[in-house]
């Protein structure tokens, strides 16, 4: 029984591995670009307490400067908060249509047929 030559046996094994790894891997993933919901969470709720310190940091600064303490930084605390609720409610809503940065999730986006009225 004659033996192969070792680079025939090389190549063989090569070939092997690399269909193993093809049928391993499927199709290619993107991991660095979905979004899991528990990093979407954490989105959302950045964008809350963002809405919010902008919003203390702009009254109290107005009040500094006018020399009016709670007046400004109550009002722009509320509107902050407002902010931000509308900046997350975006992001959810982006994610309901299939749409956007915030859409690229594992799961499957929701179909929603009442794009084409608006």
């Amino acid at each position: 029984m004659a033996e192969e030559p070792f680079s025939e046996r090389l190549k063989r094994l090569e070939d092997r591995i690399a269909a193993a790894k093809a049928v391993r891997e499927g199709k290619p993933s993107r991991h660095g670009g979905e979004f899991t919901q528990g990093s979407l969470a954490w989105r959302m709720v950045i964008e809350l307490v963002v809405g919010m310190l902008l919003g203390l940091g702009i009254g109290y600064g107005l009040d500094a400067l006018f020399g009016t303490r709670p007046v400004f930084l109550v009002v722009f605390a509320m509107l902050g908060f407002a902010a931000g609720v509308r900046t997350m409610m975006r992001t959810a809503d982006e994610v309901k249509r299939g749409r956007g940065e915030a859409a690229r999730m594992h799961a499957p986006p929701v179909r929603d047929d009442d794009d084409d009225e608006e």
